[in-house]
This record gives C-alpha cells, structure tokens and sequence, in this order.
C-alpha cells in the first residue's frame, strides 16, 4: 500500500460523518481544557483582596511611588499567605501569578469602589 492510498482512506474517513464528529468531539474537547485552566492566583483571590486592602491602608496617599510602594507591600503579604497556606515558599512562576494578581485585584477593587 502507497503512501496515496493511506492518505486516501484517512482522507475519506475523516470526510465520513462520524470522522467529522470524531474531529469534533476532540476539538471541543482541546477547546473546553484550553478555556477552563485558570489563572494560578485565582485559588488566593481572598488572600490578594485582603493583601491590597491593607497595602492600601498601610501606606499613605502623600507617600512617594505610593502605588509601587503598596504593590510590594500586597505582594509580600500574598507570599506569607501563600506559603502559611501551602508550607512552602513560591517559586518564581508563583510569584509572577501572584504579583499579576494582586495588580488585577487593586485595579477590581479600585473600579468597584472598596478602595
């Protein structure tokens, strides 16, 4: 059998009905685990709402680079959180999600009025 015949018949089977499903099914099902995955950060959402809301009363509003200065503070919160709550430090990529979460949560909170 040729390499033609093979790609014939994969060819027509694909183009059969339950090939198109089958290709379906598989494509929903890719774009259904892509779509669900969730930032790491979401599973602390508590714990950056709490972490921002005390940046933000810890750090005056006269204070230079105050935003700067209230983001490290939240995202050094986020860290002990994260690390009384797991028993271990986060590592880099923890960080990073941690740090983009706690930029989400002040900007949320800012737009929703809690701030």
């Amino acid at each position: 059998m040729t390499w033609e015949i093979a790609l014939g018949l994969v060819w027509t089977a694909l183009n059969s009905p339950v090939g198109v499903s089958v290709v379906a099914s598989i494509a929903l099902w890719l774009i259904n685990k892509v779509y669900a995955a969730r930032p790491a950060w979401q599973q602390y959402e508590g714990a950056l709402i709490k972490a921002v809301q005390w940046a933000e009363r810890e750090i005056p509003d006269n204070a230079d680079n105050k935003y700067m200065l209230r983001a490290d503070l939240a995202l050094q919160y986020a860290l002990k959180a994260y690390e009384r709550m797991n028993g271990k430090r986060a590592d880099a990529r923890m960080r990073e999600q941690l740090a983009m979460g706690v930029e989400i949560m002040h900007v949320e909170l800012e737009q929703t009025g809690v701030l």
